[in-house]
């Protein structure tokens, strides 16, 4: 994060408004540490950043505060919320018994097209994660998952990860591209790619588990945190 407050992207063309864009970056920014806990955003210093009016970003951030990400701050704008280490232990423990059984069981179902088709995304991350860009990098990752996981065919199961991933803080993000291992983490996305395009459902779950090991790991786990489930 800069003096000038945090590092937001320039707003794309892939949502169909100003409000869910905003929404989307904003939530990124949560997930990536870019907004910390405790900080209060006004909607107009942030509407300065996107180079939008202050009312989509209000809006966004209103729909932010009911999902429990922010809270409102009367006159002042909007708080972000704090999460507690259990809290994402806990998030983090319900995701690896969705993702990483239902991500291995698509080495015999998915359509090598469809998986291909991931690919110039799991690249995306990779790119983002070289220029240090944490934001985009949480957007891509959330879109390669996601992508992933509707192969499946049951957007229940990957409406509750988008939501596990929303609550989700990733505040080790700085320090891991800082040492250069979210590369690292980013490449693991083109691993289990290449593992389901090969069929190879036990490769592609050890590759998943691995990965969901590395996000567990961007904040301090406690002696009592849930583990991961074994490859």
């Amino acid at each position: 994060m800069n003096a000038d407050g945090p590092a937001l992207p320039v707003l794309g063309g892939r949502k169909t408004s100003h409000r869910e864009r905003v929404a989307e970056a904003l939530r990124a920014a949560l997930v990536a540490g870019e907004l910390r806990p405790g900080e209060v955003h006004s909607a107009p210093r942030l509407a300065a950043r996107f180079g939008v009016s202050a009312t989509p970003v209000r809006e966004a951030m209103l729909d932010l505060a009911k999902e429990g990400l922010v809270d409102t701050v009367p006159n002042k704008g909007f708080r972000v919320t704090a999460v507690s280490d259990r809290q994402l232990d806990e998030y983090t423990h319900l995701r690896s018994l969705i993702e990483i059984p239902t991500t291995a069981a698509l080495a015999g179902t998915a359509d090598p097209a469809a998986l291909a088709a991931l690919r110039p995304v799991a690249e995306e991350t990779v790119a983002s994660a070289v220029a240090g860009d944490l934001i985009a990098y949480v957007d891509a990752d959330l879109r390669f998952h996601l992508g992933l996981l509707g192969l499946a065919g049951n957007a229940h199961l990957v409406d509750v990860v988008r939501d596990l991933r929303r609550r989700s803080r990733l505040y080790g993000l700085t320090a891991l591209a800082e040492q250069g291992r979210l590369r690292a983490s980013a490449e693991e996305h083109l691993e289990i790619l290449d593992a389901l395009l090969a069929r190879d459902e036990e490769a592609a779950r050890a590759a998943t588990t691995r990965h969901l090991g590395h996000v567990r790991g961007l904040w301090a786990a406690r002696p009592d945190a849930p583990a991961v489930p074994p490859a």
